[in-house]
């Protein structure tokens, strides 16, 4: 493991530097949405709206894995960011 994504987005000077100091690379995302509530799932059509109009160039998404939305769309998002010329790329084509 080479990267770090604090949890819940909170961190600080001190977190930062203590996990640079053990050679990791703190990165964030650009984009998020109220997806990891599991008993308060986002309408599905609303979630995708929400995505795709939110689509940027460089974006680091946040999906969280135990969404059911984002299981049920997850598919539709990633043809729909390809057809709008986007691209996927791992964190490390980005150095």
């Amino acid at each position: 493991m080479k990267y770090i994504r604090p949890p819940k987005g909170e961190f600080s000077e001190m977190s930062i530097k203590a996990t640079n100091n053990l050679g990791y690379k703190t990165v964030m995302w650009s984009f998020a949405y109220e997806d990891w509530n599991e008993k308060n799932q986002p309408d599905e059509e609303k979630a995708k709206e929400k995505i795709i109009n939110n689509f940027h160039n460089g974006e680091i998404m946040l999906l969280h894995g135990n969404s059911k939305t984002n299981t049920n769309i997850l598919e539709e998002i990633i043809k729909e960011a390809k057809n709008m010329g986007y691209s996927f790329k791992s964190l490390d084509e980005f150095r």
